[in-house]
């Protein structure tokens, strides 16, 4: 699955976030640039604006509540994201705009590239693998497992229900919808 969030926790000691990690959540022809973004709990997050035009970006998820006013050419202070969850972004401009950010308490994350893999430099232990997406229908909870890793084990997760549909593409021009995946 292209861009599926996958994280591992541990109760092993893990190192903090980097200091003054700051990551990008950009509108781009009227769309959040990227679609899905997770980063580190105590990341900050900037919002710019690429678009020539004005958005109005909020949150209402309990892992983070903000609004924020984009006019092209100005960048808002980055926002600190302190609290671990999926963060749901859309835009009161314009209401098909939907983005997000998902918030994890572990240095072991990242996102699936588009032949839907993902490598991760991560010691050998037991851990706890999270696997998200905001189109996967089962319940999150039923796709958490724990698992014991080696040294330079491989592990391949094999993801089998259907995905909820997503917005496929926008007229760029217009807020007309294009079609469904």
């Amino acid at each position: 699955m292209p861009g599926a969030v996958i994280y591992l926790t541990s109760e092993q000691p893990l190192p903090p976030v980097a200091e003054g990690a700051v990551a990008e959540m950009d509108q781009i022809k009227k769309q959040f640039s990227p679609h899905i973004l997770v980063v580190q709990k105590g990341t900050e997050v900037s919002f710019p604006n690429s678009d020539s035009i004005q958005h109005h970006v909020y949150s209402f998820s309990p892992a983070k509540t903000f609004q924020l006013q984009l006019y092209k050419d100005q960048s808002p202070e980055p926002l600190p994201f302190d609290q671990q969850g999926k963060v749901e972004l859309g835009c009161n401009v314009h209401d098909w705009m939907l983005g997000y950010i998902y918030v994890v308490d572990t240095p072991y994350f990242g996102q699936t590239d588009e032949q839907g893999q993902l490598k991760l430099n991560v010691p050998a232990g037991d851990y706890s693998l999270y696997v998200r997406h905001p189109r996967i229908q089962e319940p999150s909870a039923n796709l958490d497992q724990p698992l014991t890793l080696s040294a330079d084990q491989k592990l391949k997760v094999q993801l089998e229900q259907p995905l909820l549909p997503g917005l496929d593409d926008f007229e760029e021009d217009t807020d007309e919808f294009i079609g469904y995946e």
